[in-house]
């Protein structure tokens, strides 16, 4: 299978505690990549939903599978989701690949009905993007928005603005700019909210900082 380059297949597959100080970008700059054409013209993305902090695992999973199977042919690349974050540890900073779309793994397939019950039945994963059992394809503008963000940035100043978990919040960069969702989680040492959106008609988990979201004010 090919892999993108730049997403989530170097520093993701380790542990955060296992990557080098100052391995910063090991991938290239997000702002500049682009989704390669599939290798085979009726291959499209879907989603697959799996157990919130199981992506990889599932990603594993689903490797061995095609192998198994023998669908080397009718499956391409698996992405992850995930941003590069930049902590400091120690007086060093490391920067790591954080899942910032949990329980999301994007496949690129011919699918049809054998393969979605080959798909359906892996360890971890609990169903499709889509209704009932309609999975939905994405577009690859949709995709590209997802997997390569460009607006990242590191070492910002500390935020002022105190935000109260159950609050609305409208997101204001990024490729999730203008929805609006419900502070689930604040983590002040990070400057960060855990926000409730609905993606895909589907409540999820986005982990966003301080300075990209503003507080939504009742007129």
């Amino acid at each position: 299978m090919t892999r993108e380059k730049g997403t989530t297949m170097a520093a993701e597959e380790q542990n955060p505690e296992e990557q080098n100080p100052e391995s910063l970008n090991a991938g290239g700059d997000p702002s500049t990549e682009q989704l390669a054409p599939p290798v085979n013209e009726n291959f499209k993305w879907y989603i697959i939903h799996a157990y919130s902090g199981f992506e990889r695992k599932v990603r594993e999973s689903l490797e061995s599978r095609i192998q198994a199977f023998g669908l080397q042919n009718r499956i391409g690349r698996i992405m992850i989701p995930t941003e590069p974050v930049t902590e400091l540890r120690n007086g060093k900073k490391y920067t790591i690949e954080r899942v910032f779309l949990p329980g999301y793994v994007l496949v690129e397939m011919d699918l049809d009905n054998d393969l979605w019950h080959v798909i359906k039945n892996t360890p971890r994963v609990t169903g499709f993007l889509g209704t009932g059992d309609n999975p939905v394809a994405l577009s690859e503008q949709e995709v590209s928005s997802i997997l390569f963000r460009s607006d990242v940035s590191k070492d910002k100043p500390s935020m002022k603005v105190k935000f109260d978990k159950g609050e609305q919040v409208r997101i204001n960069e990024g490729p999730f700019a203008n929805f609006t969702g419900t502070v689930d989680d604040v983590n002040e040492d990070r400057q960060t909210l855990k926000v409730m959106v609905s993606i895909f008609g589907r409540s999820t988990p986005v982990e966003i900082e301080f300075s990209k979201v503003d507080k939504v004010v009742d007129e």
